[in-house]
């Protein structure tokens, strides 16, 4: 690798951590920090050689990501925005999380299970199953609101790849719980 792109990578790094710390760092004065994420670090992901680049002595982030709406297309952005987020720091330096409740459901629910719901979209297909599976398998958990399975009329057996222990009681009162304990909110 080059001097220039390692001076660059190094530029990048520190931008996103203090970033990240800035923003952190707000929640407790304000109740609630957003970042908005639509294109932020995706430019980051394509460079050559710059996945990972959270060194050993960098503190492990702690994120969550709040999905709350059923465009299968902002629902495919944000999980783009996940893994550039995982590709930024690397998979060891993030603990990171996808909370989903109302309409968020949808991208977990198999489209033959929509019929017998309350849900106006099922967007769990075998691309976005692919993708879900990929960040699992990176340690991304994503947890799932039981008010909206009751609510909604959605059985855990018509979602990808939940089961009990991804569920938590509210979606809202988790986000504000994880908040509480330091994690980052991020909004896509």
């Amino acid at each position: 690798m080059s001097r220039t792109r390692v001076a660059l990578a190094a530029v990048l790094t520190l931008g996103l951590l203090q970033g990240v710390a800035n923003a952190m760092n707000g929640m407790s004065g304000m109740g609630q920090t957003t970042i908005n994420v639509y294109g932020g670090m995706g430019g980051m992901a394509g460079m050559s050689g710059m996945t990972g680049m959270a060194g050993p002595s960098v503190p492990k982030q702690k994120v969550v990501y709040h999905l709350n709406g059923d465009d299968p297309k902002q629902q495919s952005a944000a999980l783009g925005n996940i893994q550039n987020h995982i590709n930024a720091v690397g998979k060891d330096h993030i603990d990171l999380k996808v909370v989903l409740h109302g309409d968020g459901l949808s991208l977990l629910l198999y489209p033959d299970a929509l019929a017998k719901t309350k849900m106006k979209a099922a967007n769990a297909n075998e691309e976005m199953q692919s993708k879900i599976t990929g960040m699992k398998q990176q340690g991304v958990q994503f947890q799932v609101c039981g008010n909206t399975l009751k609510s909604r009329n959605v059985e855990m057996k018509d979602l990808y790849d939940v089961d009990q222990k991804d569920l938590v009681p509210s979606g809202v009162a988790q986000l504000g719980l994880l908040q509480s304990q330091g994690y980052a909110y991020i909004k896509p």
